[in-house]
């Protein structure tokens, strides 16, 4: 972006531009993309498809999954990130369970996006057995099975709650608030990354955690849950 700007300098212009004031707004505001704004699903589509999955609605401005007859109905954005805030409200059903994906790399020899993209957990902590656990890799805001909460600040099911989702590759810094609290920080990458998931469950999973760049992923795990508000600012 700055040799942008640089290119933009040596144009000729009727007012004075300085390659200082240009980068300087580039990096002081970072612009916030909707990637769901309540009305349409078209940054969105199913994963492994080309098409949204009729399982997705949308009701007073939220995206909505209902679980149909069959499962593995994911969905993914249609363009890829690395390094990025995500800011995004869900809320589950009663006992319910879904996820937040990141880092989604697709490819038919992946039948489901989790066996690529780390998950930040959706759960009704107060009912599902997952959040009962010690120690409690599962719970709301978890970054799946490898890190748990430091709080539990989940607001009840039926309820909106606030996620934000932070991944830096150049600082190795991933984080998640969630309702205003971080709950959660870790690396994204290197040595101690690859340690996390050893002793995970996805150790030897070929594929899982790889890929620095990659979609943003949202999970059918056979429960109602709701999503609003989505959107996301590259770093």
């Amino acid at each position: 972006m700055v040799g942008l700007a640089i290119t933009a300098c040596k144009k000729v212009t009727k007012e004075p531009v300085t390659v200082e004031t240009e980068t300087k707004e580039i990096e002081m505001a970072p612009e916030w993309v909707y990637l769901f704004d309540g009305t349409s699903y078209d940054n969105w589509r199913g994963y492994l498809d080309d098409k949204m999955y009729p399982e997705w609605t949308i009701e007073d401005g939220a995206m909505v999954f209902t679980p149909g007859k069959e499962g593995g109905k994911n969905i993914i954005t249609k363009d890829s990130y690395t390094n990025f805030e995500l800011s995004i409200e869900w809320k589950i059903s009663e006992g319910g369970n879904s996820g937040i994906f990141w880092s989604v790399f697709e490819d038919p020899n992946f039948k489901e996006a989790y066996q690529t993209g780390p998950e930040i957990q959706v759960l009704d902590n107060e009912r599902h057995p997952d959040a009962l656990a010690n120690p409690k890799f599962h719970q709301a805001g978890a970054l799946y099975d490898m890190v748990q909460p430091m709080y539990d600040v989940c607001k009840p099911a039926g309820e909106w709650n606030l996620c934000e989702l932070k991944i830096d590759h150049e600082t190795n810094q991933g984080s998640v608030k969630l309702n205003g609290t971080e709950i959660v920080t870790f690396p994204v990458h290197g040595e101690a990354w690859d340690a996390m998931v050893e002793k995970s469950k996805f150790k030897g999973w070929e594929g899982f955690g790889k890929h620095h760049t990659g979609h943003i992923g949202l999970q059918d795990h056979g429960n109602k849950v709701w999503f609003r508000n989505i959107k996301i600012k590259n770093l």
